[in-house]
């Protein structure tokens, strides 16, 4: 089996497609790479966004599967292509009432780094017998994002995967793959809630 890439909503492609034929958009939101770009630009590998924070694992317990079960998923990523080369990244994300809307362009060194780790994730699985789910990890107390590889079929006998991107925290390897309870334990403390950059 190898990777099993998730459809976006519609809602999401829409509000990217939206805010890249938008003036303002470009002007306030896309930076020097995209806006010399004069190909035409387009969305895709879309991957959804889940955040761990500190509110996400207050039950956790400590383990890596409750702190992945209590990370919610805030919106979906796109790498935003010239051609063949990735340029920038849109960020959509879900409101209280379940819309999709834009949030912003992003650029530096993440969506690269996206790219090749989904290149990573899909060699790394391609001879396991159980399909993975892409996701992107955000943990912003660690100031780490990590493609996120999720069982989807066979969850009680499959392993979380979690591949760093570049650049990584301090004490972790970007673009190497880590079981999920290796890289989240040395992340949090005693009682499961994660540490911040600064404890």
């Amino acid at each position: 089996m190898t990777l099993s890439l998730p459809q976006p909503p519609a809602a999401a492609l829409r509000a990217v497609l939206t805010a890249l034929d938008s003036p303002s958009a470009v002007c306030a939101g896309r930076g020097s790479a995209t806006r010399q770009r004069s190909g035409q630009l387009v969305p895709a590998l879309p991957l959804p966004v889940h955040l761990l924070d500190a509110e996400a694992t207050a039950s956790a317990r400590g383990t890596a599967t409750g702190m992945l079960n209590g990370a919610r998923r805030t919106g979906w990523r796109f790498l935003i292509l010239d051609g063949d080369e990735v340029v920038a990244a849109a960020e959509t994300r879900e409101t209280a009432e379940g819309e999709h809307v834009f949030a912003h362009f992003a650029e530096g060194p993440y969506p690269l780094s996206t790219k090749r780790a989904l290149h990573q994730a899909r060699a790394h699985t391609t001879s396991s017998p159980t399909p993975f789910l892409p996701r992107l990890l955000s943990v912003p107390g660690r100031y780490m994002t990590a493609l996120w590889l999720h069982p989807v079929l066979d969850p009680a006998h499959g392993r979380d995967l979690l591949i760093p991107l570049a650049p990584a925290p301090l004490g972790v390897t970007a673009h190497v793959p880590y079981d999920a309870g290796h890289l989240l334990a040395p992340l949090s403390n005693g009682n499961g809630s994660l540490l911040t950059a600064a404890s």
